[in-house]
């Protein structure tokens, strides 16, 4: 049985400036994905497109959103470039 509560945690990176990473939190990642390269998102239009770098799954909102958090946190950063970053450069 599907979870419709399943929300997922993502980070992007620009194919402009690889350097440049956004985190967010969706229930529907292709839509969103899809809306940030279109660029109806104010926080991202000026750096599409975007490629998906990673995503994990959460059954819960609270889980998800602690983790999103996280990711956007100093530490987060550091863990994201650590455990992360290397995922981003193996799909070019």
């Amino acid at each position: 049985m599907a979870d419709a509560k399943k929300r997922t945690v993502y980070v992007l990176r620009s194919c402009l400036d690889p350097e440049r990473h956004y985190v967010g939190l969706t229930g529907n990642l292709q839509k969103r994905v899809e809306s940030h390269n279109a660029g109806q998102s104010r926080d991202t239009a000026r750096h599409k497109p975007w490629r998906l770098v990673v995503a994990l799954e959460f059954s819960t909102d609270a889980a998800a959103i602690r983790f999103e958090r996280y990711l956007q946190s100093g530490s987060g950063r550091v863990f994201a470039k650590r455990h992360l970053q290397p995922l981003a450069t193996d799909v070019e």
